[in-house]
């Protein structure tokens, strides 16, 4: 035996010793980044794949988007997807990298020639929104997040017939989780699939998408995995598999 194999025999049985099974809490609505039905998505096999790495095992934990911090500091999880907004260092959290960016837009029917500029454009406007958007884009939604006009809900499968039907003015959604549920929506007979604007108002943040962990070795074995999905192009293949 050669020293390299000797050493590489011994890194790969120490992880394998070290490997867990790790509960990771995601967002129970979020396809095509998390489908709990199938227990895949884009980020839920990104982690999978990169715990796998080390010998770690995921197991999927699909929660609201409001218990997900919570989840965390209760120690229901081990890992979350994201702090929606919450600062979980002081509750013992390490953050990982991010695995996926979720690409915001406000999202408006074109008939309605709505503009969307400036906070101020929002004015008068009925928005509904993901939880968690009001923390994260407060210099947006302060000022209509304090009046009845603004809501944020769990399931975001109902925006694109609330959008459709006209019950709302805006949606604020991921653009490709809009687009997914808008095809989904094309069985209601009554959803006609009206033209939509697309209004960017933020560069996705990486930082608003890092998973949080409880224990930084774990951490750490995470993010060397992601690394090498990353140079092994493994990331691009998943995305492509999920959006055509």
């Amino acid at each position: 035996m050669t020293i390299k194999f000797i050493f590489f025999l011994f890194v790969f049985t120490t992880s394998l010793l070290n490997a867990k099974e790790v509960r990771v809490g995601f967002g129970e609505k979020l396809p095509p980044f998390v489908i709990p039905e199938t227990n895949s998505g884009i980020e839920v096999e990104i982690v999978s794949e990169a715990l796998a790495y080390r010998g770690h095992k995921l197991i999927p934990i699909y929660l609201p988007m409001g218990r997900i911090a919570i989840s965390f500091k209760n120690k229901i999880v081990d890992v979350v997807m994201m702090d929606v907004g919450e600062n979980l260092n002081i509750f013992g959290g390490f953050y990982g990298e991010a695995p996926v960016l979720y690409d915001n837009y406000f999202i408006t029917l074109k008939q309605k020639n709505i503009k969307i500029k400036k906070p101020e454009d929002l004015k008068g406007l009925q928005v509904n929104s993901f939880v968690g958007a009001l923390k994260r884009y407060p210099e947006w939604l302060s000022e209509i997040g304090k009046t009845n006009l603004y809501s944020e809900k769990n399931d975001q499968s109902t925006q694109a017939l609330l959008l459709n039907f006209e019950r709302v003015d805006v949606v604020l959604s991921d653009i490709n989780i809009y687009k997914y549920y808008a095809g989904q929506s094309k069985s209601n007979p009554r959803f006609k699939n009206l033209p939509v604007d697309f209004h960017p108002f933020t560069k996705a943040n990486p930082s608003h998408y890092q998973l949080v962990f409880s224990d930084s070795q774990l951490r750490d074995d995470y993010n060397l995995g992601l690394k090498e999905l990353v140079k092994k192009g493994r990331i691009k293949e998943i995305y492509k598999h999920y959006i055509k």
